[in-house]
């Protein structure tokens, strides 16, 4: 048997997994989990990227103990953050957190050089103000010197593959996600880094998924007593590999993909551009085999997280199964808040925050977690009929239900309101698609997986997945028609 190692790093834990393809059967073994905690100094926020690859590399020792040898790893991880090298190949400093607020006010900033259309035109991504674009200029303003000493731009996972085998390379799926990435002309776009003064030299060629990018630096399999090992560049966004095993058996379908952010869209076969695109705000990323993922970033489960955070600062420590029984039992449908508004990307206290955007919006102020939590599950299920309606009006199609994978499966109360507001079933699984999807790309590139199909019936016959059907439609329409009203998206 052939076993390959795989490591996703999420925005709050990663997580090592052995992948096992046997007969057509897919056994993901989970050895190593670690939380992701950001650091914050001076008022700036960072990842600790030494103590994630120090993660890294105690998951490569555990696979070691437990007798596997890998055929190869691969690493993918969230989107628009990085890493700058100088010409000596040392890192120049850590990492920011896409939620630093070096970036505040830079996307006008940036739009008074080059127009907000243009900008999309150019590259067909949705507009967020922590999108490597406007990090970047945060940093032409603010630290010039310091992309003056840069050799190279590497995104998370590109900065540990740099770690672990010394190549420098840049990965198709990431790259796209940076809002300097033009789909029509298949690299970085030069026009738009000169206009924004960002050197050009720092970008390399992208890889596409399933390249072998190197192998085990001699120094690393000294240090853990390992031998040497390929390093695929999978689909290193999380997201492009999460759809990557999407058990969908036709190419028409809708995702949503759940965790601290929600992503909803669907896979197409280039990148969508045009201004309907623009008006709504989707965005076009690259996805595996040459696909484009045409989808919708939403704030997520990040907000529910938040909330249990400040409840266990104050001594108060509530379980995911407690949060879902305290909202089933709230009353329904009292309260709603647009997840999406930027007073909920970073407050400092969220369930403040949840009942202040209710009483500036005129509604019943949810007055204990039960409520803000019933609150905050609703306004996400609604928010996700919204962008799947949208997501139907830009494709020209209609889909029969929801492809619904990733961690916030393990919610049955989410999940059941998801198909309630969508009024259409919601097939829920598997819960660690990045891990899986980045699995598969390995495969594939072994020669073990013939391509995407193949892969997504892997998938289909490997990991159960849960039907959830609507309920209550004629409640969860009105309380639409509401949701609409007082956020203002009616």
């Amino acid at each position: 048997m052939t076993s390959v190692l795989a490591f996703d790093i999420g925005a709050s834990s990663g997580r090592a997994l052995i992948g096992t393809l046997t007969d057509g059967r897919l056994l993901v073994e989970e050895i190593h989990r670690f939380p992701n905690e950001p650091v914050q100094v001076g008022g700036r926020l960072y990842w600790d990227i030494l103590r994630l690859y120090h993660e890294i590399k105690q998951g490569m020792v555990k696979a070691k103990l437990l007798g596997c040898s890998p055929a190869s790893m691969g690493i993918d991880s969230w989107a628009v953050d990085f890493g700058l090298l100088d010409s000596t190949g040392e890192l120049l400093g850590n990492p920011r957190h896409y939620r630093d607020h070096r970036t505040d006010g830079m996307m006008e900033e940036v739009f008074a050089l080059v127009p907000r259309h243009e900008i999309f035109r150019q590259t067909g991504i949705q507009f967020l103000p922590f999108n490597t674009i406007y990090q970047l200029y945060a940093l032409v303003k603010t630290n010039p010197s310091l992309l003056a000493r840069a050799n190279r731009f590497l995104m998370i996972p590109d900065l540990f593959r740099y770690f672990l085998t010394g190549e420098i390379r840049n990965e198709f799926t990431n790259a796209t996600t940076t809002q300097l990435y033009n789909p029509a002309l298949g690299t970085w776009d030069g026009t738009l880094l000169d206009r924004l003064g960002i050197p050009r030299h720092l970008f390399g060629e992208p890889a596409r998924p399933g390249t072998v990018v190197g192998s085990l630096l001699p120094s690393v399999c000294d240090e853990l007593g390992v031998p040497p090992m390929p390093v695929i560049a999978v689909a290193e966004h999380d997201t492009a590999s999460a759809v990557a095993a999407v058990p969908a058996q036709s190419g028409d379908f809708a995702y949503l993909i759940c965790g601290t952010w929600s992503l909803m869209g669907t896979e197409t076969a280039g990148a969508l551009i045009n201004d309907r695109v623009l008006e709504l705000n989707f965005t076009n990323e690259g996805g595996v085999g040459d696909t484009f993922r045409l989808l919708k970033n939403i704030m997520g489960l990040w907000i529910v997280q938040e909330c249990r955070r400040e409840w266990e600062k104050e001594g108060e420590p509530v379980s995911l199964e407690e949060m879902v029984l305290a909202s089933g039992q709230a009353k329904p449908f009292t309260s709603f808040i647009d997840p999406d508004h930027l007073m909920f990307l970073n407050p400092a206290h969220m369930p403040a925050q949840i009942q202040a955007y209710c009483r500036e919006t005129g509604q019943t102020v949810p007055a204990d977690r039960s409520a803000i939590l019933r609150c905050a599950f609703e306004s996400l299920a609604l928010k996700y009929r919204y962008v799947l309606e949208r997501t139907e009006a830009l494709t020209g199609k209609r889909f029969s239900g929801l492809h619904m994978v990733g961690g916030g499966i393990h919610n049955p109360l989410l999940c059941q309101f998801t198909a309630s507001a969508i009024q259409r079933p919601v097939w829920a699984g598997p819960a660690e698609a990045s891990a899986i999807g980045n699995i598969l790309v390995q495969y594939m590139t072994l020669g073990r997986i013939s391509g995407i199909r193949e892969a997504r019936k892997i998938v289909r016959d490997s990991f159960p997945v849960q039907t959830y059907l609507p309920e209550e439609q004629s409640l969860w329409d009105e309380a639409y028609g509401r949701f609409l009203r007082v956020t203002g998206l009616g």
